[in-house]
């Protein structure tokens, strides 16, 4: 008997190439380069190169380059966007809304990769909602706070 999972699978990870055509995002502010690991609605496990290339490098202590934290920030919002992707009902654009209980631990800098990992913890009448994120770089927590979002009409729909 086949059950409706092995006639539709789910996909729980998506290449830089699939999570560019998900997210609104274009350069610089795409801050998520892949998602190993997918739960739909729930959980999203998603991954940051931090290159030296990176345009806020320049004037972000020029000789002791450091990712700004609201990037981090924005960047575990982005990896919460794609938890969002498959909840039902959830449609448009989500922004911030809030941001509660960020604290930062140790400095972000070239050569490290963020691992952040992303869970919906609550969702009200599919237009607010809360996540928790966390980021690590080589399994030590570099970032961790509660994110509040908002779902908005998308520009698209609304010039339609």
């Amino acid at each position: 008997m086949e059950t409706a999972a092995a006639a539709s699978p789910v996909k729980t990870c998506y290449s830089a190439e699939e999570v560019h055509a998900l997210l609104p995002h274009r350069y610089p502010f795409a801050l998520v380069d892949r998602i190993v690991d997918y739960v739909p609605g729930k959980q999203a496990v998603g991954l940051k190169n931090v290159t030296f290339n990176e345009p806020h490098f320049q004037g972000h202590f020029p000789g002791r380059p450091i990712m700004p934290g609201v990037l981090i920030v924005e960047a575990m919002a982005q990896v919460g966007g794609i938890v969002l992707m498959q909840v039902p009902g959830v449609e448009g654009l989500c922004v911030f809304a809030g941001i509660d209980k960020v604290r930062f631990r140790r400095p972000v800098v070239p050569g490290d990769q963020l691992v952040m990992t992303v869970e919906l913890l609550a969702i009200k009448r599919l237009r607010f909602g809360k996540m928790y994120g966390r980021a690590e770089v080589d399994g030590q927590l570099v970032c961790e706070g509660e994110l509040m979002f908002s779902v908005v009409d998308s520009p698209a729909a609304s010039q339609g």
